[in-house]
C-alpha cells in the first residue's frame, strides 16, 4: 500500500551517500559488477504595431552562456514548456483534483483509503503531470499522485523525469534515487533521469554529489562519454559551481583531454554567471598556456563580459582580434557590443554596429534595439527613446513585450502614459503578463506611489492577468513598508482564499509588524506628557493620514 512506501520514505535521510551504496549493491546482485529619427509620442509609435505580433524571447537582453551554436551536450526537459500545452478542458481537472488531494491528505502523510479512485476522476498521463507540475513545491502530494497514476499505468517518461525534478527541489535525494533504481530494474531509460538529479544537486550546491553521480552512471549501464562529461560541466557552471567545474576537468585530462569546448563552458560561466572579468581572463591564458584555441564562442564569451563590466576599449580590441582570426562576429557579438556603446553614451556609435550586423547578413531584432532603448528609459531620455522606437519601426521590426517594458519602467513615464502603454500591449498581442505586472508595481513602490500600486493591482483583473505568489509578496511587503499594514493582511487573506501556498516570510512580515503596533500603541499614553510631547500630535495626524489613504 503506498501510504506504508510514503511513511518509509518521507522521514528518511536526504544525504544521499547514506543511501546509496544499497541502491549499487542491489544493481549489482542483480547483473553482476562488470560495469567499470522623428520624434514621436507613446501613442503615435506604438499605434503603428497593432495588429502585429512579435514572439517573446526567452532571454533578457543578451546572453551567451548558451549560443545558438550546436553545442556537445545533452538537454534536460522544460517542463514550464511541457505542462503549457495542456489544453483548457484538461486544466479544470488538475484543479479539481489538486484541491482533492489537498482536502484528503493528512500532515502525516496518510491518504484517506481510495479516495481517488472513487473521485470519479479518470487519470491519464496528461493529468498525472500537470498535477505533479502544479503540486511542485509540496513534494508529499506530488510524489502521492506520482504513486496513483504509476498504479494505473499514467506514469510515461515525462511523469518520472518530473517527479525526480520535484524531489531534487526539495533535496528528497534518497527518495529520487529509488525511483532512479526502479526505472533501472524495469529497463526503461535512466540516462535523462540522472541529468535532472545532476541538475539539482548541482541547483542545491552540492557540487561533489552531482559530481558523484556522473561517476556512478557505468553502474546503471550508462556510458560517461564526452558528451556526457560536457554536460556536467555545463550544469555545474549553470549553477554557479563554476570552481568545481573547472578543477573537474583539468583533473580528467587523461579520459577527456582538454579541448576548445570543455575550456568554453568554464569560460562562460566565469563570463556569465560571475561576470568575473579577472577569472575570464585567467582562463583565457590557460587556454594559450594548454595550446588550446579559441574559437568564435570563446571570443563571444570574453566579448560578452567585457561588455557587461562596460568596458568599451576591451570589447572593440576583441572585436577586431576575432575578425583578424577569422572568425565571423555573431548576433551576440554586435549585441554585446551596442550594449556597452549605448551604455557608454556613445548612441550614434551604437546604430553604426546597427548598420554592421545588417551588412553582415544579420538582421537587427527587438532584442537589439531594446539595448538602446533600454539605458535612454532609465536614465530619462525619453524622446531619444521614442526616435529609436521610430527607427525601429521603419525598420519593419516589432517592438516585443521587454521593448514595452524598457519604457514602462523608465524615469519620468507619468502614471497615465503607463496605462497607455498597457493598452498599447494588449492590442499588439504583447502581453501585459504577470512579469509587467511585477515590474510596474516594484516601479509604483520604489517610487512611494502606494496609490499608484493599488490602483494597477486592481488592473491586473482587467488585462485577465492572475496574481501569483511573486506579486502578493511584492505588495504585502510593499504595504507594510509604507504603514498599511491592515490593507497588507487583507491582501495575504486573499492569497491564502486562491489557494496559494502560505509563506513563512510573509506570515513573519505580517507578525512584526503586528507587534510594531502594539509597541506602538503601549508608548503613546507615556508620550503625551514627555519631554518631546508635541511628537504624539504628529504621530496620530500620521496615523490619520494613513487610514485615509
Amino acid at each position: 500500500m503506498f501510504s506504508a512506501y510514503l511513511a518509509r520514505t518521507v522521514n528518511q535521510p536526504t544525504h544521499s551517500y547514506r543511501f546509496l551504496p544499497f541502491i549499487l549493491r542491489s544493481i549489482a546482485a542483480q547483473h553482476g559488477s562488470s560495469y567499470s529619427h522623428s520624434t514621436y509620442t507613446f501613442s503615435q509609435a506604438f499605434r503603428q504595431t497593432l495588429g502585429i505580433r512579435s514572439p517573446r524571447l526567452d532571454y533578457s537582453y543578451f546572453s551567451t552562456l548558451q549560443p545558438p551554436h550546436v553545442h556537445n551536450h545533452y538537454e534536460t526537459i522544460n517542463f514550464t514548456q511541457l505542462t503549457e500545452c495542456i489544453d483548457e478542458s484538461k486544466k479544470l481537472g488538475v484543479i479539481e483534483l489538486v484541491k482533492l488531494l489537498r482536502s484528503n491528505f493528512d500532515s502525516e502523510g496518510v491518504e484517506s483509503k481510495d479516495f481517488l479512485d472513487g473521485s470519479g476522476i479518470k487519470p491519464s498521463e496528461d493529468l498525472i503531470v500537470s498535477v505533479i507540475w502544479a503540486l511542485r513545491d509540496e513534494w508529499k502530494l506530488a510524489f502521492f499522485v506520482f504513486k496513483w497514476g504509476q498504479k494505473w499505468r499514467c506514469d510515461d517518461e515525462k511523469a518520472w523525469s518530473l517527479i525526480i525534478w520535484v524531489l531534487g527541489n526539495h533535496k528528497k535525494f534518497n527518495n529520487a534515487w529509488c525511483l532512479i533504481r526502479d526505472l533501472y530494474q524495469s529497463s526503461m531509460d535512466t540516462q535523462r533521469p540522472m541529468f535532472i538529479l545532476i541538475d539539482r544537486y548541482a541547483a542545491a550546491n552540492e557540487p561533489a554529489e552531482a559530481i558523484r553521480t556522473f561517476q556512478i552512471m557505468e553502474k546503471f549501464k550508462l556510458s560517461p562519454d564526452q558528451k556526457a562529461f560536457y554536460t556536467l560541466l555545463y550544469t555545474l557552471c549553470k549553477h554557479g559551481n563554476v570552481e568545481e567545474a573547472e578543477e573537474f576537468m583539468f583533473l580528467n585530462t587523461k579520459l577527456f583531454p582538454l579541448e576548445t569546448e570543455g575550456f568554453n563552458i568554464i569560460l562562460g560561466g566565469w563570463c556569465n554567471i560571475f561576470v568575473d572579468i579577472f577569472e575570464a581572463k585567467r582562463i583565457w591564458k590557460e587556454m594559450d598556456k594548454c595550446r588550446v584555441i579559441p574559437d568564435e564562442t570563446s571570443y563571444t564569451h570574453l566579448i560578452s563580459c567585457f561588455s557587461k563590466v562596460n568596458n568599451l576599449f576591451d570589447s572593440l580590441r576583441l572585436y577586431d582580434e576575432m575578425k583578424k582570426k577569422g572568425w565571423k562576429p555573431n548576433r551576440e557579438v554586435y549585441n554585446s557590443l551596442v550594449y556597452v556603446l549605448a551604455r557608454e553614451n556613445c548612441y550614434n556609435e551604437a546604430l553604426r554596429i546597427l548598420h554592421k550586423m545588417k551588412e553582415a547578413n544579420l538582421k537587427p531584432d527587438s532584442s537589439t534595439y531594446n539595448l538602446i532603448l533600454r539605458p535612454l528609459c532609465e536614465s530619462g531620455k525619453l524622446e531619444d527613446a521614442r526616435s529609436i522606437l521610430s527607427r525601429m519601426l521603419e525598420e519593419n521590426v516589432s517592438p516585443a513585450i521587454d521593448t514595452y517594458h524598457a519604457f514602462l519602467e523608465g524615469t519620468g513615464v507619468s502614471f497615465e502614459e503607463r496605462l497607455e502603454l498597457l493598452d498599447r500591449m494588449a492590442k499588439s498581442g504583447n502581453g501585459p503578463n504577470k512579469d509587467t505586472f511585477l515590474i510596474l508595481v516594484g516601479k509604483f513602490f520604489q517610487l512611494d506611489e502606494v496609490e499608484n500600486a493599488l490602483k494597477i493591482w486592481v488592473k491586473m483583473k482587467e488585462f485577465e492577468v492572475s496574481p501569483d505568489s511573486a506579486h502578493f509578496m511584492i505588495m504585502v511587503e510593499g504595504l507594510v513598508r509604507h504603514g498599511l499594514t491592515g490593507k497588507a493582511r487583507e491582501l495575504y487573506a486573499d492569497m491564502i482564499s486562491i489557494g496559494i501556498t502560505d509563506d513563512p516570510k510573509l506570515k513573519k512580515l505580517l507578525k512584526d509588524s503586528s507587534q510594531d503596533d502594539e509597541r506602538r500603541k503601549i508608548k503613546k499614553p507615556g508620550m503625551r506628557n514627555a519631554k518631546y510631547g508635541d511628537r504624539g500630535g504628529r504621530g496620530r495626524r500620521m496615523k490619520k493620514w494613513v487610514r485615509g489613504k
